[in-house]
């Protein structure tokens, strides 16, 4: 019986590896269905966090909505700027115009259509209660969650708007980055009318 040398020994042993594994590819390189499913996985895990996010925005909103008294939602800081109340409207408005650019159409109640933004302006410039509005807010947070939880494993659809083009994705993150922006204005619409934040009280 031949003797084999180290060298020769080390090639046998790696001859056998590539015959138990086939072809000689690397053992972790991902086929077509690990490839799918981790893109699907990242796909959720991204909605999941818009979804975190879009929660907190929601929840503040609607605190700083319900604390606010109905006499300041006319004030605002000058001429020219949205009130308390419009402030709040346009939340309601970009949470179904928002979708609507997705394709998810708003309820025909609200009359919104993403091709026309007059339509957006009209819904902004109702005059309402401060319990309707806080009631259209409420609904509106319903349809843009609905909306984004159902675009998983579609985030890499491309949309046209406000001059540009979107994936879903980053039609989401719009969507909820909109929202902290005006949060921060509600917070500071709140404080100048001495109105303390309920989650800071």
């Amino acid at each position: 019986m031949p003797t084999l040398t180290l060298p020769a020994l080390r090639r046998t042993a790696f001859a056998l590896t590539v015959a138990a594994f086939g072809c000689g590819a690397p053992a972790d390189a991902p086929g077509e269905a690990e490839a799918a499913q981790s893109s699907g996985t990242d796909a959720q895990t991204m909605v999941d966090d818009l979804l975190t996010q879009e929660a907190t925005a929601r929840d503040k909103l609607m605190a700083l909505a319900e604390a606010i008294p109905e006499e300041d939602y006319g004030w605002r800081p000058m001429e020219g700027v949205r009130s308390v109340g419009e402030v709040f409207q346009h939340v309601a408005a970009d949470n179904y115009l928002l979708p609507a650019v997705a394709g998810v159409a708003a309820p025909e109640s609200t009359g919104i259509v993403a091709e026309d933004y007059a339509t957006v302006q009209e819904y902004e410039n109702r005059t309402l209660s401060k319990a309707e509005i806080v009631d259209q807010m409420a609904a509106s947070f319903d349809h843009l969650e609905s909306a984004v939880a159902a675009s998983r494993g579609d985030l890499d659809a491309r949309y046209e708007a406000f001059g540009g083009e979107f994936t879903g994705g980053g039609l989401w993150t719009m969507a909820i980055t909109h929202l902290h922006e005006h949060l921060g204005q509600a917070i500071a619409y709140a404080r100048s009318n001495e109105v303390v934040p309920p989650w800071s009280r």
